[in-house]
């Protein structure tokens, strides 16, 4: 099959994001050609929808926010093309990445969806929101091709296989951002393959701080994910919850509680400062990496927000599971109590 015989649609869901919003349709009208872009109004309250009217695309508006899920199923639904290719309103693509994407869905016929990575260029130069970009960027540089989930922010899939598993589930609402991560596991249990195609790069232009981290981690993933890990008994040796990521998030709670503890025994401090250590030897690549990226310094700051961010996503699954655990034990009592 020739790759110019496959046709893309270009799903773009936006919420509130008119400032990104030119640039990410400016550089996917320079890499479309003849792929039709669509631009879906998740309910704005700014000035999204005539921002987007005027970069000659087409917008389509939800009347309720409804989620990226919906505005994305929705553009899906008003597409043409074989493929569906998901590009998050903040991203910006490479000038090759339709093409790149046609190239292997036809080169590769057994691949059912395909998704990339940031670049190491955030448009936001601020420490934190460089940190955010280089993890995502060096996770997913890092990450098995044959992947295990599938990434929207900038990914495609084939028309066929996304409406067969029924499309993004819209029960994740606006405050949740894993309904790509439950629609790759619902892909693979069908038995299609995702591919993670780590030349698939775009400059991210989101602004991180401190406090917008800290809560989307929590709220939109952690909490979330960890609620479906433990629903779907599906934890993939892969991407952020990789064994030595699971092993670190542990370590790093350890030595909180050691920390904490050792107003009693001050030797413990010695325990908390060996599990650090073995986290930092574990990271060793990871935090190399932003050492060559932008100086001892930076890397060292990143360093403290990588213990933080194992410290909070590891404390929400204790805590989602704990929830889960002792719901579990409550229908199990109250089906014990409905037998006598």
């Amino acid at each position: 099959m020739a790759s110019n015989v496959l046709r893309v649609s270009i799903i773009v869901p936006a919420y509130n994001n008119s400032q990104d919003l030119h640039d990410c349709l400016f550089a996917l009208r320079a890499a479309a050609g003849e792929s039709e872009i669509i631009v879906v109004d998740d309910a704005s309250t700014d000035n999204t929808s005539s921002i987007a009217a005027q970069e000659n695309v087409r917008v389509l508006r939800l009347t309720k926010n409804s989620g990226p899920g919906a505005a994305r199923n929705y553009g899906v639904a008003h597409s043409e093309g074989d493929i569906v290719f998901f590009v998050d309103s903040d991203v910006v693509v490479a000038p090759d990445a339709v093409h790149r994407l046609t190239r292997v869905f036809a080169d590769h016929p057994e691949v059912a969806a395909i998704f990339g990575s940031y670049d190491t260029q955030p448009r936001a130069k601020n420490l934190v929101s460089q940190y955010r970009n280089l993890l995502h960027h060096f996770v997913h540089q890092n990450g098995s091709s044959e992947a295990s989930t599938f990434w929207a922010g900038l990914g495609a899939a084939r028309r066929s296989v996304f409406e067969a598993v029924g499309g993004f589930d819209e029960k994740f609402r606006p405050v949740c951002s894993v309904d790509d991560i439950e629609l790759g596991y619902r892909m693979l249990r069908a038995g299609h393959r995702i591919f993670l195609d780590k030349a698939l790069q775009g400059t991210h232009l989101k602004r991180w701080t401190l406090v917008s981290m800290v809560r989307t981690d929590i709220t939109h993933r952690a909490i979330p994910w960890s609620r479906l890990i433990n629903e779907s008994h599906n934890a993939p040796n892969d991407l952020n919850i990789k064994t030595d990521q699971r092993v670190s998030a542990a370590l790093v709670l350890l030595a909180c509680a050691l920390v904490l503890l050792s107003v009693f025994r001050m030797e413990l401090l010695a325990f908390a400062a060996a599990a650090l250590l073995i986290v930092a030897i574990l990271n060793r690549d990871l935090y190399g990496f932003f050492y060559r990226q932008r100086g001892l310094l930076f890397a060292g700051v990143c360093i403290a927000l990588h213990i933080l961010y194992y410290c909070y996503s590891g404390l929400s699954y204790l805590l989602v599971w704990a929830v889960m655990l002792l719901k579990s034990k409550g229908m199990q009592s109250r089906n014990a109590i409905q037998r006598l």
